[in-house]
């Protein structure tokens, strides 16, 4: 990463820092603030990223993915190619650094705040010399004294950003004086309560102040990574935002896995014998579908699903695609049986087979061994302050707009990750049961009672997961735990999925897949597919893991209705249980509850979908 000057595009010139090229769809994608050695910067938008070479920079695809977030982006007004959609985020060469090749950078905050601790004046960087890269303030020595920049900025939900108004806010509405000198004063705790803002003319103003969203301006709708002049209308106020904070910068990602979708094979093999499909009805079809081309090409579908596809075809629309989640579900469920000896082809990006003679513990019904596997995880936005949370199906709302990735670019940021995986089915008939039990029900209630409480906070809370959601994504907290200690990969390098979907639903879901993989073309090296076969000992392990909590009777106890600490989206879970690195966790640790997957201190076992050992 660079930041922008006044360069020949071929200059050799050292970048200013690095990081890895999945962060930038992540933690560290266009818009997000960060540190770097002797300064503070924001990343720039998709216009400012350099590719060098053109014919070098492969497009990913994913169709399935990409038209799901070309509807998206149709709703808000933004633009998609469809067709290159995808693209990794561009590599540096650190032995042959081009202005080129790479993401430009903007220094960010333009305030400093000296640290001279008899000084201590914030004062905006034009006002400062600068040496070697680094800002000084002409007091104390004659070298003068280092300044940093300030840990504060001013921010709104909008994803806007901008220098926090120093000025305005110290001198409140009587308005700034005629020579305004700034100094900021923390105390030895770091509190809020404990730093002020002190102008040379008397005024004095703590910070906890800027904490009232009210009483801050309103924002003035600043883009600063889109461009130094990119600013839109905005009528939220600003918030005084810790730039290294976490709430500063979420990523909004979605992701598909590459599975064959029956609709779309349909239209592509009958697209191969549309002359003589085109004059098929109900009523010559039974004539028609015995012309050797027309078996040859449609014998994998049901008549109905012929006939539904080419009235669709003559209407000039495509069979749409399911949701995310339902279709890979769908092929999953639908996994033929291993045969001894199947290998998967080098060409193939998808390859799952469901295992057989394998000892099936109760509650599960299907263990479907994936030993190739392909994502594809695209960058759609970001925001600030409050994160949007995708729905089940892992999409977002129509109704929630993000923070744009870049200017006037038609495509976004993705990587592509290779490996393997274990897709695990509960069984249907047991989790309905199980989802009627009194105990069960009763906890719903508790936990329903903890998420409208959270939700308060929020203009456009998501929905409420259900007590399903909760019970499959903390078994997966569990398995991963148990499985990590086996398989030979580390609990934060395996990644989980949760297909859920209500028992009214079109298509009731209840699996989860653990996978592990890797961005480079080799993908994984095994170990992950195989413990699938050992489910009955992982599930074993993972109860033993869930039934005490090093932090219990705390922990079991922990109820989300009546937390103090606004811990409103958890049951009995914690860092001593269920928490994991949210690098592998879909949902930042929240929804969780061991109590619904194993018996805990303080409950009803009739609570535990798993009631006894497995």
């Amino acid at each position: 990463m660079s930041r922008p000057g006044y360069f020949p595009l071929n200059q050799r010139i050292p970048p200013d820092g690095t990081v890895r090229q999945s962060q930038l769809i992540t933690t560290f994608g266009s818009g997000a603030m960060m540190d770097l050695i002797d300064t503070s910067i924001i990343v720039g938008g998709l216009d400012m990223w350099r590719y060098g070479d053109a014919k070098k920079t492969k497009p990913i695809h994913e169709p399935r993915l990409s038209e799901v977030i070309a509807m998206l982006f149709q709703t808000w007004g933004w633009k998609l190619n469809k067709h290159q959609a995808f693209r990794q985020p561009p590599i540096g060469d650190d032995r042959e650094p081009l202005l080129k090749q790479g993401i430009q950078i903007k220094e960010f905050p333009s305030w400093l705040v000296c640290q001279n601790p008899d000084c201590r004046t914030l004062v905006e960087k034009r006002f400062l010399e600068k040496k070697s890269g680094r800002y000084f303030h002409s007091c104390g020595s004659k070298k003068g004294s280092l300044c940093v920049p300030v840990r504060f900025v001013g921010a709104c939900k909008n994803g806007h950003v901008q220098d926090f108004p120093w000025v305005l806010f110290v001198h409140g509405k009587d308005g700034p004086c005629d020579a305004p000198r700034l100094q900021l004063l923390e105390g030895a705790s770091g509190d809020f309560s404990e730093i002020k803002v002190k102008c040379a003319c008397g005024k004095v103003r703590s910070l906890n102040t800027a904490l009232e969203q009210e009483a801050n301006p309103i924002c003035l709708g600043l883009r600063p990574w889109l461009g130094s002049g990119s600013k839109e209308s905005c009528a939220e106020h600003l918030r005084l935002l810790v730039r290294s904070a976490t709430n500063s910068y979420f990523s909004l990602t979605m992701s598909a896995l590459h599975v064959p979708e029956q609709e779309k094979l349909l239209d592509d093999s009958l697209a191969k014998v549309w002359d003589v499909a085109q004059a098929v009805n109900a009523e010559n079809w039974e004539h028609l579908k015995y012309i050797p081309k027309m078996q040859q090409e449609l014998s994998g579908f049901s008549d109905s699903d012929i006939l539904a596809a080419i009235e669709a075809k003559k209407k000039g629309s495509e069979q749409p695609r399911k949701p995310l989640r339902m279709a890979e579900y769908e092929t999953f469920i639908a996994s033929s049986e291993e045969v001894a000896g199947e290998l998967p082809n080098a060409e193939d990006k998808f390859f799952a087979r469901t295992a057989k003679n394998i000892d099936l513990p109760a509650g599960i019904q299907q263990v479907v061994l994936a030993k190739k596997l392909r994502e594809v995880r695209a960058q759609i936005g970001f925001t600030r302050i409050e994160p949007i949370t995708p729905d089940l199906q892992g999409e977002y709302s129509l109704d929630v707009q993000p923070a744009p990735l870049g200017l006037h670019t038609d495509w976004l940021p993705a990587t592509e990750i290779l490996g393997e995986g274990v897709f695990i089915r509960l069984d249907d008939n047991a989790v309905v049961e199980w989802e009627k039990s009194p105990a069960v029900e009763a906890r719903l209630v508790d936990l329903k009672k903890g998420f409208d409480r959270w939700k308060k906070e929020f203009k456009k809370p998501p929905e409420f997961p259900g007590v399903r959601f909760y019970l499959l994504h903390s078994l997966s907290h569990l398995l991963m735990s148990a499985i990590s200690l086996e398989c030979g990969y580390a609990a934060t390098a395996m990644h989980e999925r949760i297909y859920c979907a209500p028992a009214v639903a079109d298509l009731p879901m209840a699996g989860i897949l653990l996978s592990a993989g890797s961005s480079s073309s080799e993908g994984t090296l095994g170990g992950l597919v195989e413990q699938g076969r050992n489910i009955r000992f992982h599930l074993r392990q993972a109860y033993d893991l869930g039934v005490l909590c090093s932090n219990d009777p705390v922990c079991a106890s922990h109820s989300p209705a009546d937390e103090l600490s606004e811990r409103h989206l958890e049951g009995a879970a914690c860092h001593g249980c269920l928490f994991i690195a949210e690098c592998a966790c879909e949902r930042s640790n929240r929804y969780l509850d061991r109590a619904l997957v194993v018996p805990t201190i303080g409950h009803d076992p009739e609570l535990a979908f798993f009631s006894e050992r497995p």
